[in-house]
């Protein structure tokens, strides 16, 4: 099963209760870890590479705490997951440390390879925004057309039966 570390999960949740105070409001490690429950001295280290990374920066003093460094549309789940955990690798044959021996005679290297890129395109349309609104649903579209259509053709078979109606 592909699994995201805590690293990765953490760091992204963390950015979303950020981006909740965004722009006015800064947001202090305690509110993220009592609403996220994760520890504080965890998030510090999350936060400190997030920080270095350029996504955030710290306001210190009485009603400091942490705020987006870069507007919502900017930051990525990519981005994030990038920052945390380095390039996006499903096997060891594509993480560029690792490497693989057999890469030109595998035949599901390609598979592994472009069921990782498509995963990376996907975090890359999403984004802190996106979150914020629940706009990042694969298929949203879809669901919507669908929903569109049903209440088109329910309309459409209650004017049909009205009209066949005789008074």
């Amino acid at each position: 099963m592909l699994r995201l570390s805590t690293k990765g999960q953490y760091g992204v949740r963390a950015l979303y209760e950020i981006a909740t105070g965004y722009p006015e409001r800064p947001v202090t490690i305690k509110e993220i870890s009592e609403r996220q429950g994760v520890s504080v001295s965890y998030l510090e280290q999350i936060l400190n590479k997030l920080r270095k990374a350029g996504f955030i920066k710290s306001i210190k003093g009485p009603g400091g705490g942490y705020v987006l460094n870069k507007s919502l549309e900017e930051i990525s789940i990519a981005s994030i997951i990038k920052e945390l955990e380095g390039p996006l690798a499903l096997t060891s044959c594509l993480d560029p440390k690792e490497g693989c021996m057999r890469v030109d005679h595998c035949v599901a290297h390609l598979l592994w390879k472009s069921l990782g890129e498509q995963i990376e395109e996907f975090l890359q349309t999403i984004t802190l925004k996106s979150l914020l609104i629940g706009d990042f649903k694969k298929g949203l579209l879809i669901n919507k057309e669908t929903e569109a259509f049903k209440n088109k053709e329910k309309l459409h078979i209650t004017n049909k039966k009205r009209r066949n109606k005789t008074f």
